[in-house]
């Protein structure tokens, strides 16, 4: 059985819910993941923002040139997410459908890392070939 702690990404930049709109999206894109976790003091999750939630405030403010937009303002307060020792193919599953396609890895309610779409794609892929060599 493979689990998410073996194809996770391990460091990521957090947010805070003060934070302002316009830094949390610079750690965003400089991250190059389309969402991040939000953390209190301790790295607890307490939210999540992605680039979907975003977007519409963005356009607002960019409009007006209005800074004054918080993290709190926009994240999803229930994010979903995934233990370390998560099953591999059973999060592919989840991942197949309307879900999100990345998720916070928490032990406890501490963020530990991030499991993507794009990882568990490539875990499914080297599967497979693995599986044909065999052949």
């Amino acid at each position: 059985m493979a689990i998410v702690s073996e194809i996770m990404r391990h460091s990521l930049p957090m947010l805070t819910q003060s934070m302002s709109i316009s830094e949390a999206l610079d750690r965003m894109l400089e991250s190059g993941l389309s969402g991040l976790p939000v953390v209190d003091s301790q790295r607890q999750i307490i939210g999540f923002l992605s680039e979907q939630d975003c977007i519409p405030k963005l356009i607002n403010a960019s409009y007006h040139c209005d800074n004054r937009i918080l993290v709190s303002d926009v994240m999803r307060r229930d994010p979903l997410t995934v233990t370390p020792d998560t099953d591999v193919f059973e999060l592919a599953r989840t991942m197949g459908g309307p879900k999100p396609k990345l998720y916070p890895v928490v032990e406890g309610k501490k963020v530990i890392g991030m499991v993507t779409r794009h990882q568990v794609m490539s875990f499914l892929n080297n599967q497979l070939k693995t599986c044909l060599a065999t052949y």
